[in-house]
């Protein structure tokens, strides 16, 4: 399991590291035994949908934001993945050695913090895809829902040394499977966030740019995976062909995918101007996202597509 927790890293103050070892402890339960008690969850209704109240979001923003730096406005959004894709997409050549390595942070990606149990730290990553009204959120269903919805999530996009450089977004709502609810399949092993701003009314999308959402893809495409792992403030990508672990999993073999990845996105057809592509996965699915060697996804097939219209519905 790739979920883990931990603190807001060097730009934190020292007084809070014994708190991140002890959310570490926590995580390592977490992915053992379900949720760890005093995590805070709710229940959804019985189509895996949940409408966050306001307060809660605000109360996760508001955490976040005393932990981490927001600094000046960053640069504008690249162009988002509205558009057909570009007539020249990154050849994406497999890493060597087959192995994650820091890269530069982007826009549309970013951690998952988690704000509930003493210091924030970020267990998952995420991803925005374009939706119609620009606000959602894509990730792993087991790093929303965990014997109940968490409801101390806020997202940081671009998040790099403690800085959230295109500001902190919380859920209005999460859309999961109920087959993920009900007994953890992990071909429902994904998750959509609409998202908001606190104070603000502008779409994510329009902040920080998009990703396609691929359905259907096929094997043996080139991609990029993108993560944060727990303990680093840095995302680190890796290179390869994703291939079929069986008909409802994709596989994407690479080492130093470790805790925290969990979410991140499998991404085809990369722009190399703006670093937007298409997503094909996310780091979940079998073994909840696999081991340090190999990460799978749930296949973005039907099930998907019918979360995706659910979720913007």
């Amino acid at each position: 399991m790739r979920l883990n927790v931990r603190g807001p890293g060097p730009a934190a103050l020292s007084a809070l590291i014994a708190t991140v070892l002890a959310l570490g402890a926590i995580a390592l339960m977490v992915a053992k035994h379900g949720v760890a008690t005093g995590t805070p969850v709710a229940e959804g209704d019985a189509s895996g949908h949940y409408a966050q109240p306001e307060a809660e979001g605000d109360a996760a923003s508001k955490a976040l934001l005393a932990a981490v730096r927001t600094g000046p406005p960053a640069a504008p959004a690249p162009q988002d993945a509205r558009a057909a894709l570009p007539a020249r997409t990154d050849p994406l050549p497999a890493s060597e050695p087959l192995e994650a390595s820091a890269i530069k942070p982007s826009p549309a990606v970013g951690p998952l913090f988690y704000t509930g149990q003493g210091a924030p730290g970020h267990g998952c990553t995420a991803s925005v895809v374009h939706s119609p009204r620009g606000d959602l959120v894509l990730t792993a269903a087991h790093c929303v829902h965990q014997d109940g919805f968490r409801t101390d999530i806020a997202f940081a996009p671009g998040y790099h040394d403690g800085e959230a450089p295109y500001g902190v977004w919380v859920p209005t709502s999460v859309d999961i499977d109920p087959e993920w609810a009900a007994d953890r399949d992990p071909d429902h092993d994904v998750a959509f966030l609409r998202v908001r701003r606190v104070g603000d009314s502008t779409p994510i999308e329009r902040v920080t740019g998009a990703e396609k959402l691929g359905l259907k893809p096929a094997a043996r495409r080139a991609a990029r995976l993108i993560g944060y792992p727990a303990d680093r403030d840095t995302p680190v990508a890796c290179q390869n062909a994703t291939d079929s672990h069986s008909p409802t999993q994709l596989r994407f073999d690479c080492r130093g995918l470790t805790n925290g990845t969990s979410g991140g996105p499998m991404l085809t057809d990369v722009d190399p101007a703006t670093g937007l592509g298409t997503v094909a996965g996310v780091v979940g699915g079998y073994q909840e996202g696999g081991d340090d060697e190999t990460s799978y996804s749930a296949y973005f097939g039907d099930n998907v597509a019918a979360l995706y219209k659910r979720a913007t519905s």
